[in-house]
């Protein structure tokens, strides 16, 4: 599957990492040379595409018109509306996810706009808003219904129930998805073997009950009452 990037942050990055290690084609669109510098550390040189994302000319030769998904993840909220518009209403692009910069122009990325899968990053934990975190499991996220599900973290506390647990051995809420695990700044795919530790952030795909179970799954067992009788 060839998945177009648009915008080259952190977002991006990650996003380009997992999706690379699932054996998508990838490529992602950036002009800023700071950026790019940055994107050449992290990503194969191939998978680069030097060039303003917004603009229809870099679009077209990067690709878009074969493009079975578009990933708008650039740093400007309206320039990743007119993205999915135009990838949409131009070349009909089947699966169209933005990113959300800003909590109070949410509401735009709907339908209208042609937006699949909007993410708030209000929604998704501080630190990893300051890096722009990926947008985890991109299989799992295409199939999910916008709207409904959102992308939620939680950080493994000293003393967690989950310490040292394999995700197999978890019974995990029926709606969420555990999408990746930053460990000491890197990302791990998460397996049926993978085992937590402390620190480890985790961001799972949950629906607003599962989203609650995962918070009390993943938190510091709470202290029974002390016995006054």
């Amino acid at each position: 599957m060839f998945v177009l990037i648009a915008g080259g942050g952190r977002t991006a990055a990650h996003l380009a990492t997992l999706l690379l290690g699932h054996q998508h084609e990838v490529r992602v669109l950036e002009h800023r040379r700071d950026v790019l510098t940055n994107l050449h550390h992290e990503l194969p040189t191939e998978v680069i595409y030097e060039g303003n994302p917004i603009d229809p000319l870099i679009l077209e030769q990067a690709g878009i018109g074969r493009a079975k998904v578009l990933a708008a993840c650039t740093s400007v909220d309206e320039d990743n509306l007119a993205l999915c518009y135009f990838a949409r209403t131009r070349y009909n692009v089947p699966r169209i996810i933005a990113w959300v910069n800003n909590p109070r122009t949410a509401w735009l990325f709907d339908e209208k706009f042609h937006v699949d899968v909007a993410l708030n990053q209000a929604q998704i934990f501080s630190s990893l808003i300051e890096e722009e975190m990926s947008l985890g499991d991109m299989m799992t996220l295409l199939k999910l219904r916008r709207g409904r599900y959102s992308l939620v973290e939680e950080k493994i506390p000293d003393g967690a129930r989950v310490l040292g647990i394999a995700i197999k051995d978890l019974t995990l809420p029926a709606n969420s998805v555990i999408a990746t695990i930053i460990r000491h700044g890197q990302i791990l795919i998460p397996r049926g073997g993978t085992r937590f530790e402390v620190g480890d952030e985790v961001l799972a795909i949950a629906d607003h009950e599962g989203a609650e179970e995962l918070a009390r799954l993943f938190g510091r067992p709470i202290p029974s009452a002390p016995d006054n009788a």
